[in-house]
């Protein structure tokens, strides 16, 4: 298990160790329904009082009578409810000890356990799903298409995000495995994890205290026992996510919260019809499997930055057959870790050499171990020596700047995954912003946005853009990662001069033509001399169209979000003005008649007042009302990813 700090708030809340789901959830069962409704409010401020004391325990006082003790195992987590004691009369079942263990962080038991040698240990958490890691590369998985709307409606498995061949299954699991289908534990699982989340989506953000939170964290458990860690994973989001948006953290995002509901309400749902696949189960951790004997060249280095204090970098690398491979090293440390790393040692086979020089040499690896994702382990018997490294556009790398941009992106799996590094040669037609307009050389090109792979101040991706868009008629090389969240947008690692070109970039020798804009600082002297001879794109527009932006979607995101954040009630009060008929007409004159319909249903079950046989209001069914927001979800995704994929072409 492993701490996630930010999820709470307070000036003291750092004092107070992490806290399994099942120790907070059991603690919240036992309270009485009286002292439930004080729950929230005796939440708020505890941790600022807290004291650490010399055996390493942690107390917070309550008035005269009680103080309330936490004793974290060898791990620094709270497991045990006898770790979590208080000193008053109506302990364990009190207040007092419900509140601090609510104010406490949650612990990830999905998190892998901290590297140790062994015949494939890990160099540090993944770049892409290690802890925290929604501020660097690979940002939260993207659902895929729900379920359709309608109460216990059944919809088609979509590829499994997180899964990978070589990932190791959950304990539970072992039955699905065998025979391709669901275990009865595991459809009860995840039936009880998707009645919590509808309970959640229904109370959103303004009721969703500690108790519906509590009550996510139950099922939760029950997933993970049951081998859903899939489902597990998506639950704790959620929860981190209503923590952080109801302290008003600064990090939290209304449209992160939405996007973690959405993967929930998918998972579970799909999962409790029983015509999931065990591919949809998940995977606790990956293994590394033997790659045998492997040469790879290095092509760029990329810092990585969690929100939990993780930093450090990942090293992308490049096989003689095209395969794509990286080496990466993330430790506790945050920006000053994420800085330094880039000139750290490779922690590889022995190999004599630093990141720096990994990203323009090469290495020859025996004995190779490999994760599923292409990351190189560090076993013991993995020998790695170190070779000269190749230019772009030379040897394997020519692969990735052979064809168009679009055709690139269109190969990429559409969802589920997290999408590849691609290459093209660009000419600069100036800033919009914090991005930089480009259009690729290859003739009919549309306009593409460069925006900073990670937005920190502190690192050199936006100054270096900045350069950049500061030269316009520029040509250079560039590499980076597309952003299939935002329409013909590529987040570049490293860029270069483009080969015979006359008004490129002029990198020094030692360089090896490629600048890692993570890393390298652009100056004046690796521009062009004579501004005089670039050529800019002079009947270029000021910005490139955005399908994104212009399409009237915005209107259906912003009723989802409102769903978050108001809870069904505020749904329901949507319905009751004039907004409805304007978001209808708006959606069906662009063509979007499915999602008009969709909006109109969710709105209509959010504000369904259905009566008993005696005519009296009875409570509606928040399943009904999760299946209409969910079905209303995945069509927003689905055609926002349509209108993406579009902008590139």
């Amino acid at each position: 298990m492993s701490i996630d700090e930010s999820s709470t708030g307070g000036p003291g809340s750092v004092l107070l160790p992490a806290v399994a789901p099942e120790v907070l959830a059991e603690a919240v069962e036992n309270l009485s329904g009286r002292l439930r409704k004080k729950l929230d409010a005796a939440i708020e401020g505890c941790a600022a009082g807290a004291v650490r004391a010399a055996d390493g325990s942690v107390g917070v006082r309550f008035g005269e009578d009680a103080v309330v003790t936490l004793r974290p195992g060898p791990s620094g987590v709270v497991t045990e409810a006898d770790q979590a004691v208080c000193g008053c009369l109506l302990a364990p079942r009190c207040l007092h000890r419900a509140a601090v263990l609510g104010a406490s962080p949650i612990a990830d038991p999905e998190e892998p356990a901290p590297p140790a040698p062994g015949p494939d240990p890990v160099t540090g958490p993944d770049p892409v799903t290690g802890p925290g890691a929604t501020d660097g590369p690979g940002a939260a998985a993207r659902a895929v298409a729900g379920p359709a709307a309608g109460p216990g409606a059944a919809a088609e498995a979509g590829p499994g995000v997180g899964t990978g061949v070589g990932a190791t299954a959950a304990p539970g699991a072992e039955g699905a495995a065998e025979d391709g289908a669901l275990t009865a534990a595991q459809v009860r699982a995840a039936a009880g994890l998707w009645g919590a989340a509808a309970e959640a989506l229904a109370a959103g953000v303004t009721a969703g205290g500690a108790v519906v939170q509590a009550e996510l964290l139950r099922a939760a458990h029950t997933a993970r026992i049951a081998g859903l860690p899939r489902a597990e994973a998506a639950a704790l989001r959620v929860v981190r996510g209503l923590r952080a948006a109801r302290d008003r953290s600064a990090a939290q995002r209304l449209a992160e919260l939405t996007g973690a509901f959405r993967e929930l309400l998918y998972t579970a749902g799909l999962l409790a019809s029983g015509a999931a696949g065990a591919g949809l189960t998940g995977a606790v951790r990956r293994s590394y499997e033997a790659g045998g004997s492997l040469r790879v060249y290095g092509l760029c280095r990329e810092p990585v930055l969690s929100a939990t204090g993780y930093g450090g970098v990942a090293t992308h690398l490049l096989g003689v057959d095209g395969a794509h491979y990286s080496v990466s090293d993330v430790r506790p440390g945050g920006l000053a870790r994420a800085r330094g790393a880039g000139a750290a040692s490779v922690a590889l086979g022995g190999a004599v050499l630093d990141h720096a020089g990994l990203a323009r040499g090469g290495l020859r690896v025996v004995g190779a171990t490999v994760s599923p994702e292409g990351r190189l382990g560090a076993g013991r018997g993995v020998r790695a020596t170190a070779v000269g490294g190749v230019a772009w556009g030379e040897g394997p790398t020519a692969a990735l700047f052979s064809r168009p941009a679009a055709e690139a992106v269109a190969a990429m799996p559409a969802e589920g995954a997290e999408p590849g590094l691609l290459g093209c040669d660009v000419r600069v037609v100036g800033a919009s912003g914090d991005h930089v307009l480009v259009r690729e050389l290859t003739p009919g090109s549309p306009l593409l946005r460069l925006a900073p792979a990670h937005p920190h101040p502190e690192l050199p991706h936006a100054a270096n853009l900045r350069r950049i868009a500061g030269c316009p008629g520029l040509v250079l090389r560039v590499l980076g990662r597309p952003d299939l969240d935002r329409a013909a947008t590529l987040r570049p690692l490293a860029v270069g001069p483009v080969p015979g070109a006359e008004h490129s970039l002029r990198l020094p020798p030692e360089w090896l033509g490629r600048a890692d804009l993570g890393y390298d600082r652009l100056q004046g002297a690796h521009f062009p001399g004579d501004a005089e001879g670039l050529v800019p794109e002079v009947s270029a527009p000021a910005a490139g169209t955005d399908p994104l932006a212009d399409s009237p979607l915005w209107r259906v995101r912003r009723l989802l979000e409102a769903g978050v954040a108001g809870g069904r009630r505020a749904v329901a009060e949507a319905a009751r003005g004039a907004e409805p008929a304007a978001l209808a007409a708006a959606l069906r004159r662009a063509g979007f008649g499915s999602a008009a319909e969709l909006a109109a249903a969710l709105t209509a079950e959010a504000d369904r007042r259905p009566r008993d046989a005696f005519g009296r209001l009875a409570e509606a069914s928040a399943e009904r009302y999760a299946w209409a927001w969910l079905a209303a979800a995945a069509h927003l995704a689905a055609a926002e990813r349509s209108l993406v994929a579009a902008s590139w072409a």
